[in-house]
């Protein structure tokens, strides 16, 4: 089976979801991921839980940052490898890991350095919760370079119509993760009892051999990566280019994270037990918004390339197609959160006095799920057309309407629930004001039709040759 898709001929159906499968299939598996941190650090106790959440926001804050180089270098890749120039695609590849690698280096050594002020910043109250989430966050993203170049490379894979690499490396760091949890948490024979330190190295090192794996199948890798010179310094106008397509998206990403934090700061002023629950049921949530990302990131390859190939007529068929499936599983995760919220909650903490206030966050993020789903699908689509600065506005300011929306809820009788309402609410208002400008941008073909200006530098011949 062909590991590169083409997404340019062919059935767009057929194409898009031989894509798409693999990277949904990824994101589970990162949900999954994520979830079994949850599952093992829940067995120690809800204030192991509250501090990996609180600490877990700057992990979360990375990815922001991580967002930038991803999206540049996916879009641009996607766009000239369309264009049939894939010397083009490996220069754009590469400055997208040099700028992943120093995004890593600096953002790890903040966090190692402040430490004491990032944690204090969430006003916990547990000692331990405090002292361990210091840890984790020395940690995780002490070393979080190696999620960067992850995030970039699993970019410049799916904008070449290879998402299985993308799958296997993820499945292998899953698998070592599930492994190393317990017996470094728990302290499994030779090996002392960590706790909450036990799972962010486990954390790493999965992730560590992930980047490694990744290097494995580049390396095979006769499109893209064979052209790459990683110890050459690009062009300048190439870091320009993936800075003006990712720059939107990271600010966005990053206010959005910083919002939450934000948000997590007035549920901790209910008690470390509300940190818990807001942690476990985020990771719940994920199992809708992570896989309707993955999509997303097959829909921004299909129409970058076909973007970028003159295509035109596949753009709506390719969006279109993709928002059937992905509202169909919206449908799923909403129907499954108002309906199963208890047995799903206590999978991952049995403490009875917070079993309610876990049931109230699903209930209520579930209503918002479905449009959840098809605001990141469609942000994905304006992305593979360049367009990444609408998508960008409306999160900023209707994600930045939750703060002032809990603030006012929280003082009825809605109480901590009014700070879950406040994320439905925008959520729902973001999903349809995307998806309404999305349909008039593709009712005026003219507005895509002539968008791209990435750089058309080399004209060398495409023939690969090992470096």
């Amino acid at each position: 089976m062909r590991k590169n898709i083409d997404l340019v001929n062919g059935p767009v159906l057929k194409s898009l979801t031989q894509l798409a499968v693999p990277i949904m299939a990824t994101s589970l598996i990162q949900t999954a991921y994520n979830l079994t941190d949850m599952l093992w650090i829940g067995r120690v106790g809800s204030n192991a839980v509250a501090s990996v959440g609180a600490a877990g926001m700057y992990m979360w804050l990375s990815n922001g940052l991580a967002a930038l180089p991803k999206m540049g270098g996916q879009v641009n890749v996607g766009h000239v490898l369309g264009a049939g120039r894939p010397k083009d695609a490996a220069n754009y590849a590469t400055a997208a890991l040099h700028i992943s690698i120093i995004f890593g280096l600096v953002f790890g050594l903040v966090c190692i350095l402040f430490s004491n002020p990032l944690i204090g910043f969430f006003n916990l109250t547990g000692h331990q919760v405090i002292a361990d989430a210091r840890i984790y966050l020395k940690i995780t993203c002490g070393c979080v370079i190696f999620s960067f170049l992850n995030q970039t490379l699993t970019g410049i894979f799916t904008a070449a119509g290879n998402s299985r690499s993308s799958f296997m490396a993820t499945l292998t760091g899953l698998l070592i993760n599930m492994i190393l949890d317990p017996v470094l948490i728990f302290g499994l024979g030779p090996f002392p009892v960590m706790g909450v330190a036990g799972a962010a190295i486990a954390t790493v090192l999965a992730q560590a051999t992930v980047t490694l794996i990744f290097f494995v199948f580049a390396k095979k890798d006769n499109i893209i990566f064979c052209h790459i010179k990683l110890f050459r310094i690009p062009d300048r106008s190439l870091f320009s280019s993936i800075v003006r397509i990712g720059f939107p998206t990271c600010i966005q990403n990053m206010i959005f994270t910083g919002i939450s934090m934000i948000i997590a700061r007035l549920v901790a002023g209910y008690g470390d037990a509300a940190v818990a629950v807001q942690k476990v049921g985020s990771q719940i949530e994920s199992i809708s918004w992570m896989t309707a990302d993955g999509f997303a990131a097959a829909v921004n390859s299909f129409l970058a390339q076909n973007h970028g190939a003159g295509k035109y007529s596949r753009i709506p068929k390719g969006y279109y197609s993709a928002m059937k499936v992905v509202l169909v599983w919206g449908l799923f995760c909403t129907l499954l959160l108002i309906f199963l919220p208890a047995p799903v909650f206590r999978l991952f903490i049995t403490e009875a006095d917070i079993l309610p206030m876990g049931v109230d966050y699903l209930m209520i993020l579930g209503v918002s799920q479905l449009f959840m789903s098809v605001e990141i699908t469609t942000a994905g689509a304006f992305a593979g057309l360049g367009r990444t600065l609408p998508p960008s506005v409306t999160s900023i300011v209707l994600t930045g309407m939750r703060i002032p929306l809990a603030m006012l809820l929280i003082h009825t009788p809605l109480g901590l629930n009014g700070i879950w309402w406040s994320i439905t609410i925008s959520s729902i208002f973001k999903g349809i004001i995307l998806f309404i400008w999305f349909r008039h941008l593709l009712a005026h073909r003219k507005n895509y039709v002539d968008i791209s200006d990435s750089g058309k530098m080399y004209t060398e011949s495409s023939k690969c040759s090992k470096i």
